[in-house]
């Protein structure tokens, strides 16, 4: 029997097991070692052969991930691990730690319930770091952190046991901050912050495949002293002999990692907004697998011979082939292919169910993206995954034979639906098909991918950048009449404040929420009273209020005020880019008493109209997207460094030294970062190192507001002379 067919067995038998059962994330910045890592968990739970130095990079499963030298697409697998002589089943996900996939750790984050945090001992804790830590504890995943490249401390920087202790102790005291400030308000969770005495920390390298915790030193009766020893004399072989990375980690794993019986408990009411009395919420809770099924797609991916793969966690009841299941936001059922679980890039295929508290790979579910709610029974879905960045760069992609169009259309829904921080536009008027992504190393790989895996010739335009439109004061009250002149509403505009808006997109405000829940929040933000009372309806990170008293045919007509007030958001009056953070109040409303007069016909225009006119009255203004920079660099380049930020309209906030290497940091437009890599570069001579993560949207400077509209204006066909009534600029 080959050795992984043993492997799958013996995952087959703890499946049912669900306190030694271990559903874990490993996170990190870019770079930081996350694959190598996992490369090495691996091979000492014998999957892979163990030789030499561990950079086969089995989890990076696609060609360009090989070539780039990142991941791209967060990997599962399977193991066991042997832990205080019980058997435990590990099911990891690899995930990528550059900024533009980001949206692959979220969605990796709802799976599991552990996140080991890799931090490298060099370069301590890093932007990217932050924000997977936040990502974890946004989604009541527990923390544990491994720190990486020991080594380098030792052969690079020569660092002596107390030096070395120092550095790791302040490394230590980074993670922590992170974790205390963003669990502090979080009552589910007792003191989660890691610490070496508890054993929630462990030290090696990833390349050489050395590891030490607390305990395994206690165990193995190895000190600092003789790490540096041996690491000095090259005896990395006896280093990884003695103290072998994989079991320091995976004890730790089985050791402070919750099981699903504990952590469901905790987490169901963080992600899922159903009713708790309820049975369901029970089995979801006590890891029934006896109960209805309830299983949360976080990935989707295609296998050439199967189809589409739907990847998640499954909360409650058994998943089996041949079952029915519902998938939240479409009708009818899936019928299940298949089920099976993941070791590395292969699927193996199971005969049996997979019970609830496991991770698993199921076949047949042709509805599903990646975010949907798959269940026997009809139920209140799962909370949406929050994606902390939005798109803010838009690039055409277009086949270069027509006879390619159909199979180009598919393969972009594919795309859409594989990765939800993805947005694919068909332009209707222009024929352009429209992809937005989080940076340029986003799409450079989607549309790759599109040339390569799919064998469709592209060609793609320009990177455009997508800018918002927001009001920066009150309008007075507008009129917005219809075609016949029947029916007029009357709409005043107001900016919505930082801290609502910033709830909208957390997901903490929104129309999906029992009303009273949604008044608190709102007031929590700090809206007064009345008006959270009065919200009608929430588009994107704006607010409709029916202010209206007592209107006759109203409440038949809201559905197309709804509509038209959509449009209108949708397409700003300067260059139709969506809106963002607007209050609006529909203060008073006359409708024709005929049905027949107030069609759609009649009330989209007019809602349109008055909206459009209430923003120009509230001095709208273009937004643009804008980034956090940070460059580290040799201080002989500093200067060279700083002005590649400052000459693209940036601006410089802090420097300091780190080590051996000047740190810059700043912020700049993302118009402005296109192209950076490539200058960064020639400024100097390659030996810098940048990091760039989305920062929102600011205001644009008042000279550019009207070259930009133009431009945006020209490249959509819009007329070029603005509306008479824009006089701001």
């Amino acid at each position: 029997m080959g050795r992984r067919k043993k492997i799958v067995q013996e995952c087959e038998k703890l499946m049912d097991k669900p306190e030694q059962i271990r559903n874990i994330a490993i996170a990190a910045h870019v770079d930081h070692g996350k694959t190598t890592l996992t490369d090495n968990l691996l091979a000492g739970a014998g999957m892979i052969a163990d030789e030499g130095e561990a950079t086969r990079l089995m989890m990076d499963t696609e060609e360009d991930e090989q070539e780039r030298g990142i991941t791209i697409d967060a990997a599962n697998v399977s193991m066991t691990h042997e832990y205080q002589e019980k058997n435990h089943l590990i099911n990891l996900i690899d995930t990528p730690g550059h900024v533009d996939f980001g949206g692959d750790v979220t969605r990796a984050m709802r799976a599991v319930d552990g996140a080991l945090v890799v931090v490298d001992a060099v370069e301590g804790a890093m932007p990217q770091t932050e924000t997977v830590v936040r990502q974890a504890l946004r989604e009541g995943v527990k923390p544990a952190l491994f720190i990486n490249k020991v080594d380098r401390l030792i052969s690079e920087l020569q660092e002596g046991p107390e030096e070395m202790q120092q550095r790791l102790t302040d490394v230590i005291g980074d993670v922590n901050e992170l974790i205390r400030g963003m669990t502090e308000d979080m009552d589910d969770v007792e003191d989660w912050t890691v610490s070496v005495e508890d054993g929630t920390v462990a030290f090696g390298s990833a390349l050489y495949k050395w590891g030490v915790s607390l305990p395994s030193m206690q165990e193995t009766g190895m000190s600092f002293g003789d790490i540096i020893e041996l690491e000095q004399d090259g005896q990395r072989q006896e280093l990884h002999e003695r103290t072998p990375l994989s079991d320091v980690v995976l004890d730790m794993v089985a050791e402070h990692f919750p099981n699903p019986l504990d952590a469901q408990p905790r987490r169901i009411p963080r992600v899922w907004r159903g009713d708790d009395e309820t049975e369901l919420a029970r089995q979801m809770r006590e890891v029934d697998d006896d109960g209805d099924v309830v299983f949360m797609v976080t990935d989707i991916s295609m296998d050439p011979h199967a189809g589409e793969i739907a990847t998640g966690r499954l909360f409650s009841g058994t998943i089996k082939k041949g079952q029915e299941l519902y998938v939240s936001g479409t009708a009818g059922k899936n019928r299940v292919q298949s089920v099976g679980i993941f070791m590395g890039g292969e699927r193996e295929e199971l005969d049996r169910g997979v019970p609830a508290g496991n991770i698993a790979a199921v076949t047949g579910l042709r509805d599903a993206i990646a975010g949907s709610t798959v269940s026997s029974i009809e139920m209140t879905p799962f909370e949406s995954i929050e994606h902390i960045s939005e798109p803010v760069i838009t690039k055409s992609v277009e086949a270069k034979s027509m006879d390619d169009l159909p199979k180009l259309i598919e393969t972009l829904q594919q795309v859409a639906k594989e990765d939800p921080t993805i947005r694919v536009e068909i332009n209707e008027d222009t024929g352009e098909h429209l992809i937005s992504g989080q940076g340029e190393l986003h799409l450079e790989v989607i549309t790759q991918r599109i040339q390569k895996n799919q064998g469709i010739p592209v060609q793609t335009g320009e990177p455009i950048v997508v800018y918002r439109e927001a009001p920066q004061g009150a309008s007075r009250e507008v009129e917005g009449v219809s075609p016949n002149r029947h029916n007029k509403f009357y709409i005043t505009v107001e900016p919505l404040s930082e801290d609502i808006v910033e709830q909208i997109k957390l997901g903490e405000v929104s129309m999906d929420m029992p009303e009273l829940e949604r008044r608190e929040a709102l007031q929590e933000a700090g809206m007064d009273k009345d008006s959270s009372q009065n919200v009608e309806h929430i588009h994107g990170t704006n607010i409709l209020l029916d202010d209206t008293k007592g209107i006759q045919h109203l409440n038949e007509t809201m559905e197309l005020v709804i509509e038209g007030l959509d449009e209108a958001l949708d397409d700003g009056p300067l260059a139709a880019e969506p809106v963002q953070g607007a209050l609006l109040r529909l203060h008073d409303a006359r409708l024709h008493e005929d049905t027949i007069h107030r069609g759609p016909a009649q009330v989209i225009p007019a809602v349109r109209e008055a909206v459009h006119r209430a923003l120009i009255d509230a001095d709208i203004k273009m937004l643009e997207p804008i980034q956090n920079v940070r460059i580290d660099v040799p201080s002989e380049h500093m200067g060279s460094a700083s002005g590649e930020i400052q000459g693209r309209r940036g601006r410089v906030d802090d420097m300091f030294q780190e080590g051996d290497l000047m740190v810059i940091e700043g912020i700049a437009p993302v118009e402005e970062m296109i192209g950076f890599s490539s200058d960064i570069r020639s400024a100097t001579e390659g030996r810098a190192s940048w990091n760039t993560e989305n920062a929102g949207f600011r205001v644009l400077a008042d000279n550019l507001q009207r070259d930009i509209i133009m431009e945006i204006r020209e490249r959509k066909g819009m007329k070029l002379e603005l509306p008479q009534s824009i006089d701001q600029f």
